[in-house]
This record gives structure tokens, sequence and C-alpha cells, in this order.
């Protein structure tokens, strides 16, 4: 048994067709998925990816009109990261950025990479990677319908951030649990702050990292749009998410048991410093129920929701594209 790397990561929005505006005609993602959030179907749940939405390439919103803005702290993923082929990209990207007035930073590097942070328009954490140096586990393929060319697309996930008042149980959950080796660290950009630690899973690289950041300055964080839900690290399949599941009940930790998601089944669990966890198998993938020609371009239900449909839709505002 074996993390592969990182599947995906889900966070929050308040609006989403501005969230679809931006990640699909600003960064150039495909919505591989327009669907609900299956524990409450009144809101959207939108999914973004490469040119199928690989695993390992699916960054997701859940929208929630009504929820105030995140309140950065501990006890939360503090940043997402999404790869890109090289250096030369990360100019390009700083380019663009500007254009449309994105908020964003230097390049930089950060455990050996070449980095570019920046904010979206509700203030959520991203970092674009450069995957020049990068070995291990291979990115995904941008979409040839893209609005940006080929050789500066997005390839998919890159490293998630933690950040937590005390490191050493969420490490140790990572390691002795989850099989989560040490690679090594670098240090924080906020000065006075500990390095911050780099771990990695199967066979490495920028989409199966997990940096654990320490912050005793700061109070907990309370979630809102522009904060980020969980992240799910890659299962094999099946019959493999049912030996984690007894893998982790046999420690006796809290969780889900077997969730069957349609596109993909899960198992989700709190590590102690109360981040949200899950695992999730590679398939079945999300053209189980759309042509991969006209993934996103319609309302996906799984079948269990289908019944409801008709009063599903009419709680949903049409996602449209808006002006960047």
């Amino acid at each position: 048994m074996q993390l592969k790397g990182i599947h995906h990561v889900s966070a929050m929005t308040g609006k989403a067709s501005e969230n679809f505006t931006f990640y699909t005609q600003l960064l150039g993602l495909r919505l591989v998925k327009k669907t609900v959030n299956q524990d409450e179907t009144s809101v959207y749940h939108l999914f973004y990816g490469d040119e199928k939405g690989n695993p390992g390439t699916e960054l997701t919103f859940f929208e929630f009109p009504m929820i105030g803005k995140n309140r950065a702290g501990t006890s939360s993923i503090s940043s997402l990261s999404l790869r890109v082929a090289s250096d030369a990209a990360l100019l390009y990207w700083k380019e663009r950025l500007s254009q449309f007035k994105v908020d964003h930073d230097e390049i930089i590097e950060r455990a050996g990479r070449q980095t570019l942070a920046f904010r979206d328009y509700e203030g959520q954490r991203l970092i674009l990677v450069s995957d020049e140096r990068n070995e291990g586990v291979a990115g995904g393929v941008p979409w040839e319908r893209s609005t940006v060319p080929a050789e500066y697309g997005i390839l998919g996930l890159g490293p998630v951030q933690l950040t937590v008042r005390n490191p050493e149980p969420t490490v140790a959950v990572l390691t002795k649990l989850m099989g989560f080796r040490e690679k090594g660290k670098y240090p924080s950009t906020v000065a006075g702050q500990s390095d911050i630690i780099v771990l990695e899973t199967g066979e490495g690289g920028s989409g199966a990292e997990v940096h654990v950041e320490e912050r005793s300055d700061l109070p907990r964080e309370q979630l809102g749009y522009g904060g980020v839900h969980h992240v799910a690290f890659r299962v094999d399949n099946d019959d493999e998410l049912r030996e984690w599941i007894g893998h982790i009940r046999g420690v006796r930790m809290p969780n889900s048991g077997f969730v069957d998601r349609y596109y993909f089944r899960s198992l989700y669990f709190r590590e102690p410093n109360g981040i949200l966890f899950e695992l999730a198998t590679d398939g079945p993938g999300f053209d189980t129920d759309e042509d991969i020609n006209h993934l996103g371009e319609s309302l996906a239900l799984p079948p269990f929701l289908e019944p409801q449909r008709e009063q599903i839709e009419s709680r949903l505002k049409p996602l449209v594209t808006k002006p960047l």
C-alpha cells in the first residue's frame, strides 16, 4: 500500500461564475465536471483539471454564496500549488498575472524549485511551481482548447502547504501512518519562523509533496471563501482503498469509512491538528457519465441524485463566463 501523490484539492468560493471565469479563462484550466456538493446539493461543486481531469490535476471548488471570507491561521491548508513545465513559463505567468491585475509576488526558490505565488480575486493562495528540474510523478496534459499556450499551460497540482501550531503529530501521521518520507527542509518566507518540512510519497516530485509549516504566532484558521477545505491523496483502486480503511481503523482514528463519490471512491479523516485528509481512487473518472469531448458542459449528477434533478437545477444559478 502506497499513496501515489496528490489526487485533488478542494477549496471554497462565494461566487461560482467569477470562479469559473478566473480558472478557465485566466488560468486556462478545463472545467471537467459541473456538479453539486453531494452533501449539500443546493450549491455547485466545480472540478477543473487538465485535458480530461486526470488524478493529480484536479482543483475543485465548493460554492457557498453566504459564507464569509477566509481568516488565515493554523490547522489549515495554507496554500496550494500548480505545476508548469519550466522556469520560462513562470516569466510568462508573471506577465499574464500583471496584465490582468492579479495580485502576485516575485519569482523565488522554494524547496529547490522556482515558484511564483499569487492570489485569486477572493484571496485564494496559489503558487505556480516550475517542473524544469522536477523528477517524480508525471504531470498532466493541458487542454488543447485552453486560453493559455500549451508550452506554458498548467500541468496539474504541485505541493500543498499545511500550517500547524505543532508539526510533530501531523508529521507523525503523514510518515508513520500514511507512508510519507521526509525529503528535507527549506527556509520560511516569514522572518523568524522555523524551516518548512518537505515530505513526499510514491514516486516523489512536486506532484507528491506535502510541506509542513510551523506557526505558533497565528490563531486557528476560520474557513471561508478563499480557503481550502481538504486535500486528497491518490489510491490506485477500490481494493487498495479498503485496505487503507482497515489500516486507519486499526489505529482507531475516526474516519468516514468507504464513500462512493461516483467519479472516485473516498475515505475521509482528520489528522491531529484538525486538517481534513481524503484518500481517493484514481477511477472511474470524469468520462463515466459524459463524453470526453463535452466534459463540464452541462450539470452532471451521480445516479443517486438524478431523481432530484429538477429540484436541484431550480436552486442553482446559471454558470456564465464573465469578462476578465
